[in-house]
């Protein structure tokens, strides 16, 4: 089984670029973030025609997350469960899960933390709980499962260019790593760096400052393994030649393949 995720910064944007990286890459599965779009405008039957359905939870100009399927599945959760939900009753765009040949598959966008203050910080940290609370659940039931995407967590100082954050970044704060070696005890195994044990395998490199040209890139973009899909693991790695086409997104896929 191949799969795939990939932060599109805007589907729209990027579709073309999108129907590139199938025809030629064939995943069983595509994990899609930050489409900003709503799903009515998601271009779901572009991506019909080269035989994949989606799974959309879209949102206007922001957030949103799709996954796209050559296998047949069901959707199981449209919002990360046990996330309790704003004041005004809607999640943002950012979890769909499926059920697909036997696994349960999470595609997140988590946010970034450091926009909004204290309380934007404070909104990261309350999601990354309710995933752990959500893994922990998961692993109870011996559900086998994947949750992949952007996390928007630098988990190690190895995981970005030198000097390109600083300590209070959101991405590289205490409370933030934290988060994510809770992730990993519990069991998960960081898929990536069951491959790659040590140095930069960069997924994303800013448009500014020619970090691209110059490999000032972050490793932000991750799949979280349960024990028995970990067993399967064959390969990780991100698509850095992707980067190099014209318009691209600031993300490259994070690219597995499982036995």
């Amino acid at each position: 089984m191949k799969l795939a995720s990939w932060n599109v910064n805007s589907v729209r944007q990027r579709q073309a670029h999108v129907e590139r990286w199938l025809r030629a890459n064939e995943p069983d599965l595509l994990l899609l973030q930050e489409l900003k779009c709503e799903d009515k405008a998601f271009p779901g039957d572009a991506f019909a025609a080269l035989g994949y359905a989606s799974a959309v939870v879209g949102q206007k100009a922001y957030n949103g997350v799709a996954i796209l399927s050559r296998l047949p599945f069901e959707v199981t959760a449209r919002h990360l469960p046990d996330l309790a939900p704003p004041a005004d009753g809607m999640h943002q765009a950012r979890y769909v899960e499926v059920r697909a040949a036997g696994l349960v598959i999470g595609n997140l966008y988590l946010p970034n933390g450091n926009s909004g203050g204290a309380d934007g910080y404070a909104a990261k940290l309350a999601w990354m709980d309710a995933l752990l609370l959500h893994a922990r659940r998961m692993l109870a039931a011996e559900t086998d499962f994947l949750l992949a995407g952007d996390y928007n967590v630098c988990p190690a100082d190895e995981d970005m260019a030198p000097g390109i954050l600083g300590p209070d970044d959101a991405l590289v704060r205490p409370e933030t790593r934290s988060r994510f070696r809770a992730l990993q005890h519990t069991g998960l195994t960081d898929a990536l760096r069951a491959v790659v044990p040590h140095g930069a395998a960069y997924t994303f490199w800013d448009y500014q400052a020619g970090c691209w040209p110059r490999d000032r890139g972050l490793r932000i973009d991750h799949a979280l393994l349960s024990p028995r899909v970990a067993e399967r693991l064959l390969t990780a790695a991100p698509d850095r030649a992707v980067r190099d086409e014209p318009q691209p997104s600031d993300h490259v896929p994070l690219v597995l393949t499982l036995r």
